[in-house]
């Protein structure tokens, strides 16, 4: 699989929120560097089960979830892929949010994904 196939099977599983196609791009020791969080980088999570944990919040906390306008640019072993979020919580507020994710690709998978996105106001 190319990094190109790879990305978009990635992308894809964020759409479909499918938990498993996601963990199936990343390594066995990939880590996530959320967006938000105490630290510099974001929350950090490091295990399967955390990523699994994380990932699937994402959606209990917006059901509708979606990524759209999905470009992504790779150069090595680094990708970017950009995208507008969009999702709606339970209280029926909105979000719709530009971001992107920066990629460090190993041995054909995600060893690190990094995500940034605009914060509305």
């Amino acid at each position: 699989m190319t990094t190109l196939e790879l990305l978009e099977k990635f992308a894809a599983g964020w759409n479909a929120h499918n938990v498993d196609a996601l963990l199936e791009c990343m390594t066995d020791d990939g880590i996530f560097y959320g967006s938000a969080g105490a630290e510099p980088n974001g929350a950090t999570f490091t295990s399967t089960d955390e990523l699994r944990s994380s990932y699937s919040a994402l959606w209990a906390t917006f059901p509708d979830a979606a990524w759209n306008d999905v470009q992504h640019f790779i150069s090595g072993e680094r990708a970017v892929t950009e995208w507008r979020f969009t999702g709606t919580k339970a209280d029926g507020s909105k979000v719709n949010v530009r971001g992107c994710d920066v990629f460090l690709i190993r041995d054909g998978k995600i060893a690190i994904k990094d995500t940034f996105r605009k914060q509305a106001l």
